[in-house]
């Protein structure tokens, strides 16, 4: 019988193997993607309320596990590749992440690339962060405590939203918690080809077509908004990454925590042994990811 852990990398191979006969079909792979998680039924299951939100143009959802503070509030940015995703998919994840970590989650539904390329998604996010910082989910209440947090291309954003958030002079958030997050857009890592045999989901030659979809042709891929490995996080608040080794990003996120903690910013990096990308939306069916989910509600609890 295979273990919970080969049974999720058999899944994220049929999600591989189909995208990329979807390759053409941009509409399919959204489709596609929202059953990223779905592995077993247990993954899906709810672990409390949710309720939509709005902000302008840009659609919201609050997730809400029982017990949680409204006043500690995170925001949350989804992964997809920046070209799909929504909150939707992400919602039984989220409610246990509000569960571990004692806070209400703002999950935004930015828009996508490539109707809406760079910086359309990041204004999103930080416009997002801005409104959260004044409304939680009863209506207009001032935070008692802010977080950012997002998984891959979500992960990048998060990142790159605290890098505008401080270029902007706009308040900080206490803590950041990035999963998998995608940083360098320059496709320096050496993991995009150590670890291609082990991933399950991510092939490392799809990541420079990335780069005219998402940021277009004027871009400049080093940018920190865009990359935020070549970011400055001196004087950021503390931040949390957590990776698996079987996964071509695990030194997107090591190279960023060096940096970040060469610069003077207290950086946690978590490298989790046999774990795919974002196998934390796999709890409670994989032991793994229910342990990280509990890291990630220890940190922000402590922030």
């Amino acid at each position: 019988m295979n273990t919970p852990a080969e049974k999720v990398f058999e899944h994220l191979r049929g999600i591989a193997a189909r995208a990329l006969e979807l390759i053409q079909d941009i509409d399919a792979r959204r489709e596609l993607i929202e059953t990223y998680f779905r592995v077993d039924p247990s993954t899906s299951k709810v672990e409390g309320q949710w309720r939509p939100a709005r902000n302008g143009h840009i659609p919201m959802e609050w997730v809400m596990g029982e017990g949680a503070d409204p006043r500690r509030r995170i925001l949350y940015i989804h992964g997809g590749s920046w070209v799909s995703g929504s909150p939707s998919g992400y919602r039984a994840f989220l409610s246990r992440v509000s569960r571990a970590s004692g806070a209400v989650v703002l999950a935004v539904d930015y828009r996508l690339a490539p109707e809406h390329p760079f910086p359309a998604g990041l204004d999103d996010c930080v416009a997002a962060y801005q409104w959260m910082r004044q409304h939680g989910p009863e209506g207009e209440a001032p935070a008692g405590a802010a977080f950012l947090m997002g998984d891959s291309a979500g992960g990048n954003l998060a990142l790159a939203s605290l890098l505008k958030a401080g270029d902007s002079r706009l308040p900080l958030p206490q803590a950041v918690v990035a999963i998998s997050p995608a940083t360098d857009f320059t496709c320096g890592s050496p993991s995009l080809s150590s670890r291609a045999d082990v991933d399950p989901i991510i092939n490392p030659a799809a990541l420079p077509m990335l780069i005219p979809v998402y940021l277009g042709r004027d871009a400049d891929p080093a940018h920190p908004y865009a990359s935020p490995l070549f970011g400055d996080y001196s004087g950021m608040p503390p931040m949390l990454l957590q990776v698996g080794d079987a996964e071509v990003l695990l030194d997107d996120a090591v190279r960023l925590a060096e940096r970040a903690k060469g610069q003077g910013c207290d950086a946690t990096l978590e490298v989790w042994e046999g774990m795919p990308h974002v196998f934390q939306g796999f709890a409670p069916f994989l032991p793994e990811a229910s342990a990280a989910i509990e890291k990630i509600g220890a940190f922000i609890q402590r922030h």
